[in-house]
């Protein structure tokens, strides 16, 4: 083959080859036609840095390939005789050929050559995701284990529109740029190249993309924003996981809890959230992090004991910086590795389902962090967040802000909210930051942000955003709820979309909690003057579908523990407690308690160790644990604790303006054949016997539950378990009480 012509590559483009400064390896990589006197021949190039030797075999003929100069990149026109044959050859296969390299450790493998496949996303595919509507994302770009014509391998895709070259660099190249560099599909701005397994490319191999800017400029590497797997933090590289997610598929046995949630509707059922931090709920023996195996072991048995009925973890989405608590991800479709690989974590789903026990995941669209590997000028440009800083910066938490009005982005965000929900079977998110979504001044000066296009203050694109969300959550997911973190009064957050709303299943009342927190923070004598405190929220309470949070963010930065905002003595400040979580499981809205909570913790959350487990051994502390345990069964009892949450006819006020004595109580009310329920909170430390309240029968009421009891903690006053109503009207009502009001305490009574 001494007689071949030369190879025409000059040496700029060699060079731009070898650098990975060459935006379209597949004009010279790959089988190539070329025009000679005797007609058209094949030459077939391959760019192998680190290669000492090469060959192409094809069609059981195996022919050395020209290293040309000192480069490595390897040339061969194929034989007269060889290129006819294999050109015109018909037979499965026979167009394709194998390389093999030798390198220069010694080393040897031989695969087909990745330069010789044609595309690999289809149009459709393209023009859903320029549409911001491929909601099956995941499955199209990112690392994808698939075979490509019998090949089994990797077809690695990634969006870089305005990257001058892009290339897929890790395990299986030696980090080699130069290696695998990318094609370009023109109009959708996205990059692919299929890596033939044969080549080390498979599931559990690191990846990260090389990406260039439009100056030819090489950025920082990038991981994958598609990953659907991790390595450890503090290392921010990609993983390739099996085809379904889950690596390898999952087998889910939870189809009849899936049937039951789609029948359900959320707002009549009991809600009964327990937030958890996943790696500081309880440590393992060696002080490190549970895995999702161990959590499933220690935290659902758990759950199961104390009635909650559903598990709401803090953001899971792989984040680089723990302290975060993971509200700063950049892989918005992978399980954090802290934890385990993605199919331990469908295992823990799948076993809380099988305990009946739902999980909530935080997810947050509202901002990403600025970490050089990640998403932030991806391209080398603003790709996913604004470029103005006035839009595009997070003033707060110095991250970036996405771009809701692109549609690429907009797709990802959509793509990634289902993708928990449809291949986790996650039962609902909590989506973090509304607030700072919704408006475009949103914790900025007057001069550092840019009106909406009607002069206005309102995010358009983001309203569009969280609409669409919502319904395609709707549509797609039967029975998974949406919760938003919303502190403003925007109008209609769990309004329909069709009349205005946004959409969302749940609101957390984020005022309910800020003002009740308020009062019980007072000293009891200076309660009265701070009554409205406690029954303000029912101006607004069915304004919205209403979550009552005692969220991680009360229990953090100097704001101490639940216990340590309430005054007084020791007994006091668990009698306060006590009283205060009964009337807030009483009071209309779902509930949701952060980890810690019922134990009474005593110093502020911290995320780097456990909860302190040891104050169960102190009577107070497991009383309280006790109270929360029977709050959550008496709440799922009785349907007029829950049924009616959000409408007004769920709730009757008995006493709500006796500020002098700082008593409260209502009625709870659901169907007409269900019982209601009276509840009586007297948050002062003066017991108040004889006291009088209206109710709606005569005849015995039933004490179902006090927290002054022996049992937790209390000083075991109250009302012999029971009280008899008599035909004598008070506060509105045909019939009264006279009870006994404990000190500090809250009781729940129904007609026995």
């Amino acid at each position: 083959m001494s007689d071949a012509p030369a190879d025409p590559l000059d040496t700029a483009i060699l060079a731009a080859l070898l650098q990975g400064r060459h935006g379209d390896p597949f004009a010279l990589l790959g089988p190539r036609q070329e025009n000679h006197g005797e007609g058209t021949r094949t030459r077939i190039r391959a760019c192998l840095p680190g290669a000492a030797h090469a060959w192409v075999e094809c069609g059981g003929t195996r022919m050395a390939m020209t290293k040309l100069g000192r480069n490595d990149v390897f040339s061969l026109l194929l034989p007269t005789a060889v290129d006819a044959a294999w050109r015109t050859s018909q037979l499965p296969g026979a167009r394709r050929y194998d390389l093999t390299v030798a390198w220069s450790d010694g080393s040897q493998q031989r695969g087909p050559d990745p330069y010789a496949f044609a595309t690999l996303l289809g149009d459709m595919d393209l023009h859903l995701f320029g549409e911001g509507r491929h909601f099956e994302l995941a499955q199209a770009l990112g690392a994808q284990a698939m075979s490509v014509d019998g090949v089994p391998g990797v077809r690695f895709a990634v969006w870089a529109p305005n990257a001058s070259a892009v290339a897929v660099l890790g395990d299986f190249n030696g980090w080699h740029a130069a290696r695998h560099p990318m094609r370009l599909r023109h109009g959708a701005g996205v990059w692919e190249l299929f890596v033939p397994g044969a080549w080390g490319a498979r599931p559990g191999c690191r990846y990260k993309f090389a990406v260039r800017d439009v100056y030819g400029e090489l950025l920082p590497d990038k991981a994958d924003p598609l990953a659907r797997m991790t390595e450890m933090p503090p290392a921010t590289a990609s993983v390739i996981t099996r085809p379904g997610e889950t690596a390898p598929p999952f087998a889910w046995h939870d189809a009849a809890w899936m049937q039951r949630r789609a029948a359900q509707d959320p707002h009549a059922e009991p809600l009964l959230i327990y937030e958890v931090h996943a790696g500081a709920w309880q440590r393992a023996a060696d002080g490190g992090t549970l895995s999702w195996d161990a959590l499933g072991d220690r935290l659902i048995p758990y759950l199961q004991d104390l009635g909650f009925t559903h598990l709401e973890l803090l953001p899971i989405t792989e984040h680089p910086f723990g302290g975060s608590w993971g509200y700063q991800p950049l892989s918005l479709f992978a399980p954090s590795a802290r934890f385990g690989p993605p199919q331990a974590f469908a295992r823990f789903v799948d076993r809380c389902h099988a305990a009946n026990l739902g999980v909530i995941l935080d997810w947050v669209p509202a901002h990403f962090p600025t970490d050089p590997h990640g998403l932030a000028r991806f391209d080398g440009t603003a790709l996913y967040e604004h470029a103005d800083p006035r839009e595009g910066l997070h003033q707060d938490w110095n991250t970036l802000i996405y771009n809701l009005g692109r549609n690429e982005v907009r797709g990802f965000l959509l793509a990634s909210a289902l993708h928990w929900l449809e291949h986790f079977h996650i039962d609902g998110l909590r989506v973090d930051a509304v607030a700072s979504m919704l408006y475009r001044d949103y914790s900025r000066a007057p001069n550092a942000w840019i009106p909406n296009r009607h002069g206005g203050r309102e995010n358009l694109e983001a309203i569009d955003f969280l609409r669409t969300l919502n319904t395609e959550v709707q549509a797609r997911c039967p029975g998974a709820m949406t919760i938003a973190e919303e502190s403003t009064a925007w109008p209609g957050v769990t309004a329909p979309t069709d009349s205005g709303g946004l959409g969302f299943t749940f609101k957390w009342n984020m005022g309910w909690m800020h003002d009740t927190l308020r009062y019980m923070a007072h000293d009891p004598v200076h309660r009265t003057w701070h009554h409205h405190n406690m029954t303000f929220g029912l101006v607004y309470a069915w304004s919205e579908a209403f979550v009552l949070p005692l969220s991680h963010d009360e229990v953090v930065h100097g704001k101490g523990s639940l216990l340590g905002k309430m005054p007084g003595d020791t007994w006091q400040r668990f009698a306060n407690l006590r009283a205060y979580l009964a009337f807030m499981w009483a009071h209309p809205g779902k509930k949701l308690l952060f980890m810690g909570g019922e134990l009474a913790q005593e110093r502020e959350w911290n995320h780097d160790t456990a909860l302190d487990w040891q104050l169960l051994d102190m009577p107070a502390h497991a009383g309280v644990q006790s109270l929360v345990r029977d709050l959550n069964r008496l709440y799922a009892q009785l349907p007029a604790l829950h049924r009616l949450d959000a409408v007004q006819e769920g709730f009757r006020w008995v006493v709500g303006d006796d500020s002098h004595n700082s008593v409260l109580a209502f009625l709870r009310l659901a169907a007409a054949n269900e019982a209601p329920v009276l509840a009586i909170s007297n948050l002062t430390p003066v017991p108040r016997p004889g006291y009088r309240v209206g109710v709606p029968q005569a005849g015995p009421w039933q004490e179902r539950l006090n927290t002054d009891a022996a049992c937790y903690g209390g000083s075991n006053l109250g009302n012999q378990g029971g009280a008899q109503a008599v035909a004598q009207p008070s506060h509105g009502w045909p019939a009264s009480l006279t009870l006994t009001l404990p000190p500090l305490a809250t009781l729940i009574l129904t007609p026995a």
